[in-house]
């Protein structure tokens, strides 16, 4: 039997859940958006380094990574995202991947990123 683990869990969520060798992030906001209003840049590097923590909590690293979907408050976020993103994955072949715009659930967040990694 395969045995799920969830790790920081809560009422709501959990922010990492393991299951028959993959690893799921519940989507992944900037811990400090509330400092970084406007800021897409510094977001979006808050949000990549909470990934590399959270999977790296979870057994795996960022070169793992089976899927990842972007949701950017703005498209002209876009760019900027890509960018980051781009630098971030320097050394490792990116995963599959979905980019959209949509309405965050705090007017201050501008990217949320959800990922799965092979454990």
């Amino acid at each position: 039997m395969t045995q799920i683990t969830r790790l920081r869990s809560n009422e709501k969520l959990s922010r990492i859940v393991k299951y028959n060798g993959v690893v799921y992030l519940c989507g992944q906001v900037d811990e400090h958006y509330n400092n970084h209003k406007g800021d897409i840049e510094a977001q979006t590097k808050g949000v990549l380094a909470r990934i590399d923590e959270h999977l790296s909590e979870a057994g795996t690293d960022k070169s793992k990574m089976l899927y990842a979907s972007v949701v950017v408050k703005d498209t002209a976020y876009i760019p900027h995202v890509n960018a980051l993103w781009n630098e971030w994955l320097s050394e490792c072949v990116p995963p599959a991947r979905t980019c959209i715009q949509a309405s965050m659930g705090n007017p201050n967040i501008l990217v949320e990123i959800t990922v799965q990694a092979a454990s």
